[in-house]
């Protein structure tokens, strides 16, 4: 009886140790936020969940003092972190917050600096080598060079001028300038949901590379007719900096964070401030030039979630559920429990009645190649359908020629 108390014990402890090491492969993140001209109480939060649902981050939001509050209480032990995001964009920090920060970011720790927080801090030097570029606050000619693309020539603009604008807020095509672990497999080009399109930023620009920009087109108000940067890194000492101008906040996160292309390199900039690269991949609903794909709950859909959609499919609208659905049979290739369970799944939408014709042919189709006898007896009824009789025909006759 001892011995198998004793047995318990020792499993309990090592469940808890695998459970705390677990917990610890998360990158413990601090969001920082509290101030800023934007909405914040609607952007944190959704930082956190789109950084919490890779499974790589765990984070916590803290906020400063309100405006014009003692900022000698915000005081943060920035060493208990891995990654900052700053969300923030208003007083001062302390002289001792400022050190610990600076500290951090040299000792190698990670930084994502989220749209309007490159609007803030322009006193502060050391801030502004960390983010690049920034906007407003009177910045000007004093602060730095504007930074820009002009037929494809990187270009450092010393001319005088404000620094920081955008006109009306619209949807704008996305162009990937480099090869990097941020941007690799990405579209040269895809469309963003309805955002600000922040021109006009300068800075000290140090140790910084442009990842992709977009063209401020002066026919929709206040564009500069220049390819402006949108997606930056850069080094500080041993630290890396993930900067993206996206991400305009509505109630709810609105277009500019609910587009998929903001989520994804979001998610991957984080990884590569931590790691210094991406292990993650490009999600089968990534935007191209064709049009903008938004994720209203932020979050990728599961296969459960898309074949509960699938049946009501409309050809002339969407066809983001059999995108997804593609992706997973080439993902299951190779694993015959995995292609059975998702054919399984397929069978049980095109056996109910409420399913529409174009997602029964669409269905068929994928069967046709990836599927086994288990479909067959619901494709010989359906051979009978002067609706699907071609494509139940077909799929009937590649499964029995297997």
């Amino acid at each position: 009886m001892k011995k198998q108390y004793l047995l318990l014990i020792i499993v309990a402890g090592l469940l808890t140790f695998l459970s705390a090491c677990k917990n610890d492969s998360n990158y413990k993140t601090l969001i920082i936020t509290g101030q800023n001209n934007h909405l914040w109480k609607a952007s944190s939060p959704i930082l956190k969940q789109i950084l919490d649902e890779t499974g790589m981050f765990s984070c916590e939001i803290m906020l400063t003092p309100e405006k014009g509050g003692d900022m000698n209480t915000f005081n943060p032990d920035f060493s208990k972190y891995k990654l900052v995001v700053l969300d923030y964009n208003g007083d001062s920090w302390s002289d001792k917050t400022k050190s610990g920060f600076l500290k951090f970011v040299k000792d190698g720790g990670g930084v994502v600096v989220y749209h309007a927080a490159d609007n803030s801090f322009p006193e502060w030097k050391e801030y502004n080598e960390i983010i690049g570029l920034g906007g407003w606050g009177n910045r000007n000619q004093k602060d730095g060079p504007y930074v820009y693309y002009r037929h494809n020539e990187l270009i450092k603009d010393t001319s005088a001028g404000p620094g920081g604008s955008h006109g009306k807020r619209r949807e704008y095509l996305v162009k990937t300038r480099m090869d990097h672990p941020i941007t690799k497999g990405l579209p040269d080009r895809w469309l963003h949901g309805t955002d600000e399109l922040y021109s006009q930023l300068r800075g000290p620009a140090k140790n910084m590379q442009i990842l992709a920009t977009a063209f401020a087109d002066s026919s929709l108000g206040g564009g500069t007719m220049r390819d402006e940067p949108m997606l930056m890194v850069l080094s500080y000492g041993r630290g890396r900096i993930f900067h993206t101008t996206m991400g305009h906040a509505d109630e709810g996160g609105g277009p500019a964070m609910q587009c998929v292309g903001f989520i994804t390199t979001l998610q991957r900039g984080a990884e590569w401030a931590v790691t210094g690269n991406v292990t993650q991949k490009v999600p089968f609903d990534f935007p191209t030039v064709a049009g903008v794909s938004l994720r209203s709950d932020f979050k990728q859909m599961t296969i459960e979630e898309v074949m509960a959609k699938i049946g009501s499919y409309d050809i002339s609208k969407s066809t983001k559920y059999f995108t997804y659905l593609e992706s997973e049979i080439r993902k299951q290739a190779g694993d015959e429990s995995g292609l059975l369970n998702l054919e399984m799944m397929m069978v049980t939408v095109l056996k109910n009645k409420e399913t529409t014709v174009d997602a029964k042919k669409l269905l068929l189709k994928e069967i046709s190649w990836m599927g086994s006898e288990y479909s067959v007896p619901v494709i010989k009824e359906l051979l009978n359908n002067n609706d699907l009789k071609d494509e139940a025909a077909f799929a009937y006759a590649r499964l029995h020629s297997k």
